[in-house]
C-alpha cells in the first residue's frame, strides 16, 4: 500500500490508463499549462504532451461536444470540469448526446467518455458554485455516476470508468483533494463499478453515505460506539448503478437506516435509496428511515449559513438514536 492524496490517486489512475491506452486523453480548463485548477493533472502535460493533455477555452458546451464526437470515433476522452456546476453549460451535450447516442443509434456508437471534476459544496462559494449534482445526473438513463469518498476508491474506480464503454460522471470534491489515504499498489488495480463498500460492520443501525457525507457517517458511528451501539456504515461509491443488494442485506440485519446525503432533499439520492429499501425490505424495518440532507434552498454564502445548510453530524447522530428509540 502507498499513502497518496486524493488528487494524487486520481492522477495515478489517469496516468496509468494513458500509458496503457494511447486513445485516452485529458481535456479541460487549465489541465495542461497550469497543471490543473486543483493540481490533479500536475506533470501530465510534460509527460504526455499537448496532443493528449489539452487546455480548452471557457466553453464547456464546445469542449464537451468535441469530447463526445471523439468518443464516438474511437478515442476515450477524460473531460475535466473545474467545478461540476459548470457542467450545466454543457448539459445538452451530456444528457441529450453522450447519454443517448448509443440507444438512439441502435448500438452502432459507443460513447466511452468520463466527465470528472469537483462536485458539491466547498465552503463559501455561494449558490452557483455549490451544487451537489449526483441526484441530477443519476436520473438519466445511459449515464453511470460515481462518487468515491477516499483515495483508494478514487483510483480504482476512475480506472474502471476510463475503461467503460459508456459515459461516466465521476464526482470528486474540492475539500477532499488534499486528503491522504492508503492506496493499493497492486498492478493494474481496479474496483468494479456498481459495488458498494461496507466500511464498518454493525448490528443496530445502517448508515448509508457517499463522498464527503461518508466521513460524517464514520464520525457518527464512532460516537454511537462510545454510547454502546453498533452502527454499520455503507459507502455506495457508485450512485448509478446502485448496489441496493448490499444495502438491503444490511437492513435485514440492523432493521434501521439513516441516510446522509449532500443533495437537496427533494428527489435526492436519499429519496431513491429510501424508496428502494421500503420496496425490497419493508417488513424488516423496525423504524421509519431517516435522512439527513442539505437544506432545501440554494446554497448561501455566509459562513454560518453554509455550515447550517450542509448535512450536520449532530443531526445524523440524533437521527440514529431516534430510529433505535434510544432517545
Amino acid at each position: 500500500m502507498a499513502v497518496l492524496q486524493y488528487r494524487e490517486a486520481l492522477r495515478a489512475a489517469m496516468t496509468e490508463e494513458m500509458e496503457r491506452d494511447e486513445r485516452v486523453f485529458l481535456m479541460g480548463e487549465e489541465v495542461a499549462e497550469y497543471n490543473g485548477a486543483y493540481k490533479v493533472s500536475e506533470g501530465m502535460l510534460e509527460k504526455f504532451g499537448p496532443k493528449r493533455v489539452i487546455d480548452t477555452p471557457i466553453s464547456e458546451n464546445g469542449f464537451c461536444g468535441l469530447g463526445v464526437g471523439a468518443a464516438m470515433n474511437g478515442l476515450r476522452p477524460i473531460i475535466e470540469f473545474m467545478t461540476f456546476n459548470f457542467s450545466f453549460v454543457a448539459i445538452d451535450q451530456i444528457i441529450n448526446n453522450a447519454a443517448k447516442i448509443r440507444y438512439m443509434s441502435g448500438g452502432q456508437f459507443d460513447v466511452p467518455i468520463v466527465f470528472r471534476g469537483a462536485n458539491g459544496a466547498a465552503g463559501q462559494l455561494a449558490a452557483t458554485h455549490n451544487t451537489s449534482t449526483e441526484s441530477i445526473y443519476s436520473t438519466i438513463p445511459g449515464l453511470k455516476v460515481i462518487a468515491p469518498s477516499n483515495p483508494d476508491d478514487a483510483k480504482g474506480l476512475l480506472k474502471s470508468a476510463i475503461r467503460d464503454n459508456n459515459p461516466v460522471i465521476f464526482l470528486e470534491s474540492e475539500v477532499m483533494f488534499g486528503m491522504k489515504g492508503e492506496v493499493s499498489d497492486a498492478e493494474d488495480y481496479i474496483i468494479p463499478i456498481g459495488k458498494a463498500r461496507i466500511a464498518k460492520e454493525g448490528t443496530d443501525v445502517t448508515i448509508v453515505a457517499h463522498s464527503k457525507s461518508y466521513h460524517i457517517a464514520m464520525r457518527v458511528a464512532e460516537r454511537l460506539e462510545n454510547d454502546g451501539y453498533s452502527a454499520e456504515v455503507i459507502d455506495p461509491r457508485t450512485i448509478r448503478p446502485l448496489d441496493i443488494d448490499t444495502i438491503v442485506d444490511s437492513i435485514k440485519k440492523t432493521n434501521r437506516c439513516v441516510i446522509i446525503d449532500e443533495s437537496n432533499p427533494y428527489a435526492s439520492i436519499s429519496s431513491e435509496i429510501t424508496f428502494q429499501i421500503q420496496d425490497r425490505a419493508f417488513d424488516f424495518l423496525d423504524a421509519p428511515i431517516k435522512r439527513i440532507t442539505a437544506k432545501d434552498v440554494p446554497a448561501p454564502y455566509a459562513k454560518n449559513l453554509i455550515e447550517y445548510y450542509m448535512p450536520q453530524e449532530e443531526d445524523a447522530y440524533q437521527a440514529c438514536l431516534s430510529v433505535m428509540y434510544a432517545k
